[in-house]
């Protein structure tokens, strides 16, 4: 009998729980949160920094049967706004999501502050469809942390509900010392004085050429690698032509002569394009950073080879003639002999062509190698700024200006030490006597003048 009537009872208690439920029918929620994110304004990062502008969006779904009329969206403790923070409203439809309603075709009100968002809709949202709320210019407090959006909304019958709240958190991380040290540079009165001014602004913004500088130097280091492998690779090269350029077969002058005025009769920009088409067709598994270096070591060898045979042409033949005198061949006299005298006379001008052939360097940029012209066209067309190209240049000048004095310096004495070797009796030669003759004054040799005082 017990069994019976746990059983009576238990089916009695299933009936009025269901009649319950029919008296009472539970509706589902009438919004529900289905995604909040973050996302860096100034590149797209998914990494938030803390105390930096962060793009906040969040997406929800209206219920079938109910619209909503207010949606507040309350911010954790801490979080800050930008000056410029704008709110950007978007209802997808979702019979047609290809064509959502944008901001101005939903009426609505709102009012924005650093602890939360209240909007106010006029005809309401509709049922069944997607609402997405961006926020841009919004700012996470700059501590490591995880943190949760909640709020509440109203639905058409006035009647207040709590959104909620989405299961994964927007994860922070604080800033680093840079970072931190952008902020409280951004936040001072001069540098907000300076970027008041749109040229100021848009050729130097302190703020953004400190937070370039980074990633420039990285840039400037593979740059100086690509002249630093290029050039020495150059240097022997060019060495070889200019022999071919002096020697007595006349192939080889022809040949080694058309290679010079190919490569200096045109544009290194092309060269870049028909080596970068060209050598992966003869050597598979070539990098851009090594196509870079050879192309660059290709041209400056032919203005190399000029400057070295111009160098070698300058020595005197005497000098050719002595050593043969001593029994020394032909190469020996060309290696011990001329090459050194050579070389002292032809630095400054090859520290020029070094100067030269790292400025050409940002050319790589227009075909894909990452160096220093390449990162600062990526960060100005991030932050839409022409500093990071002021930057850049900025990093060419630590390099040409330095070698720039060097050459000055290296001329200087180089014409010292030739001014040595002159002639004593060049130096001391006398200016010739001016004296009076008659009414106009000559200019008398001074035989003459002895001959007339001896008179």
């Amino acid at each position: 009998m017990t069994y019976v009537r746990v059983a009576v009872f238990s089916l009695l208690f299933v009936l009025l729980l269901g009649s319950l439920l029919i008296a009472f029918p539970q509706s589902a929620e009438a919004l529900e949160t289905e995604s909040v994110t973050a996302t860096r304004n100034e590149d797209g990062g998914t990494d938030i920094i803390g105390g930096k502008p962060t793009r906040l969006s969040w997406e929800g779904r209206v219920g079938n049967n109910e619209k909503v009329m207010q949606i507040v969206i309350n911010f954790p403790e801490g979080c800050e706004l930008a000056d410029d923070a704008y709110l950007f409203l978007q209802e997808v439809i979702m019979d047609d999501p290809m064509h959502p309603r944008p901001d101005n075709a939903v009426k609505h009100e709102y009012e924005l502050t650093q602890e939360s968002l209240i909007i106010n809709f006029t005809d309401g949202l509709r049922p069944g469809n997607k609402v997405i709320i961006q926020v841009y210019g919004f700012q996470f407090p700059a501590i490591t942390a995880d943190y949760y959006i909640t709020g509440t909304y109203v639905d058409d019958k006035g009647l207040s509900h709590i959104l909620k709240e989405y299961s994964r958190p927007v994860s922070v991380i604080g800033g680093t010392a840079l970072e931190n040290f952008l902020v409280w540079l951004s936040e001072r009165d001069w540098v907000k004085a300076w970027n008041s001014n749109a040229f100021c602004n848009s050729f130097l913004n302190p703020v953004r050429a400190v937070a370039s500088v980074p990633t420039l130097f990285g840039g400037w280091l593979i740059s100086v690698a690509l002249v630093a492998l290029g050039f020495p690779l150059a240097i022997p090269v060019g060495l070889g032509i200019s022999f071919l350029r002096m020697s007595k077969l006349w192939i080889l002058r022809f040949l080694s002569s058309i290679y010079v005025n190919v490569i200096r009769g045109t544009p290194l920009f092309l060269q870049i394009y028909i080596a970068f088409l060209g050598l992966p067709l003869f050597i598979s598994g070539m990098d851009n950073f090594t196509t870079g270096f050879i192309v660059l070591a290709l041209n400056s060898s032919a203005y190399l080879a000029e400057i070295f045979r111009a160098g070698i042409q300058s020595i005197h033949k005497g000098q050719f003639e002595a050593a043969s005198s001593l029994g020394m061949n032909g190469i020996k006299t060309m290696f011990f002999v001329i090459i050194p005298q050579t070389v002292r006379r032809v630095i400054p001008t090859m520290t020029s062509e070094f100067i030269l052939l790292f400025k050409d360097t940002s050319l790589l940029a227009a075909v894909g190698v990452f160096e220093m012209m390449m990162f600062a066209k990526i960060q100005s067309n991030i932050s839409a700024n022409i500093t990071p190209y002021v930057v850049a240049a900025g990093f060419y000048l630590l390099v040409t200006l330095p070698l720039t004095r060097v050459i000055s310096v290296f001329e200087k004495k180089l014409a010292a030490t030739d001014g040595k070797e002159a002639p004593p009796e060049d130096k001391k030669k006398k200016k010739p006597e001016t004296k009076r003759v008659g009414l106009f004054k000559t200019t008398v040799p001074a035989a003459v003048n002895q001959d007339t005082g001896n008179g």
